[in-house]
């Protein structure tokens, strides 16, 4: 019997493992992910943490995969670093990148590397349908990043440059420094925006945002202070959403006027809010500017976009010969 070919994705983040499986037309066979552990009342993990624990998860995650014996893993597609910079390092993608290496050895199957940054992107490409333009704009907002990034698609693939970012907190930090001082379990986005969905009202927070620069610091500070004087959680869990969805919106507007760009994708565990991406999409359409939204499962960490990378790699090799 032939096997059915397929190529293996694997990530390793700072707080997901993930393996996915995909055929060679695009369709997932397999989704796993794990959450890391953290402690109760915790605000993150050490790296040598995160290594341990996904080391543990990893063969776990694997065996999970049904039918493996009627599938042939042809490409295996890995995040090996946080973002496509030359010295863009960290020591928890190591662990899912080396067993990538070793079972590429062992299978003698092509590997491909790309940077977690990148995997978000392959991931909310497959997921939303596009953008289609050979100009656009991802916008990554999560616990570790919040990047705006220019994208071109050339021949040697997408290239990604960033055109805005915070200059200081990012979005998933504001996000949890607010909902871990409220007692909600770290990381706190999908409490924080179960406890906003309560809300009969928001408490207004300020907005930073200069040009394509955006600080989130001083408006986490104000949060924190209403929280203090004992302003309604629910009220202030949605005026967190608020400022950050605004925040996005005005260096969006401003960097798509700059360079004359209509679309955008959004990915990151803080790009899944929906209640942010309907602000979004509201916002920027009066601008004339189109929102693509991943399914916010693939929106947040997840192996899905290694796997569909390793997926088009080997299809042009196939093509190309």
């Amino acid at each position: 019997m032939i096997n059915k070919q397929v190529v293996l994705g694997i990530d390793t983040s700072c707080y997901t493992t993930s393996v996915a499986i995909m055929d060679l037309t695009g369709n997932l066979l397999g989704d796993f992910r794990r959450i890391l552990t953290v402690k109760a009342g915790g605000c993150g993990l050490a790296q040598s943490e995160m290594v341990f624990q996904h080391t543990r998860n990893l063969p776990e995650l694997i065996e999970q995969i049904e039918n493996i014996e009627e599938l042939q893993v042809v490409a295996i597609g890995v995040s090996s670093r946080p973002r496509p910079l030359e010295n863009s390092y960290m020591p928890a993608f190591l662990t899912g990148f080396g067993l990538a290496r070793s079972l590429a050895k062992v299978l003698q199957v092509p590997l491909f590397a790309l940077s977690h940054q990148e995997n978000h992107l392959e991931a909310g490409l497959w997921s939303a349908g596009g953008p289609s333009a050979s100009h656009f704009l991802l916008l990554h907002a999560s616990g570790g990043t919040t990047d705006i990034m220019s994208v071109v698609r050339q021949k040697e693939g997408l290239i990604l440059e960033t055109v805005g970012e915070s200059i200081d907190l990012h979005a998933g930090q504001f996000i949890d420094r607010v909902g871990v001082a409220m007692g909600l379990p770290f990381p706190a986005g999908p409490s924080l925006e179960k406890l906003a969905q309560e809300a009969k009202a928001h408490y207004e927070l300020p907005v930073a945002v200069s040009k394509e620069r955006i600080s989130f610091s001083g408006p986490a500070t104000a949060a924190l202070r209403a929280l203090a004087a004992g302003v309604d959680k629910a009220a202030l869990a949605r005026g967190t959403e608020i400022a950050i969805g605004e925040a996005f919106n005005r260096s969006l507007c401003n960097i798509c006027a700059q360079k004359n760009i209509h679309q955008v994708l959004l990915v990151g565990g803080v790009a899944a809010n929906k209640f942010i991406r309907e602000l979004l999409i509201t916002k920027l359409a009066k601008r004339n500017i189109k929102v693509y939204i991943p399914e916010a499962k693939y929106s947040g960490d997840g192996a899905v976009g290694t796997a569909f990378y390793a997926m088009h790699k080997m299809r042009d090799k196939n093509v190309n010969g």
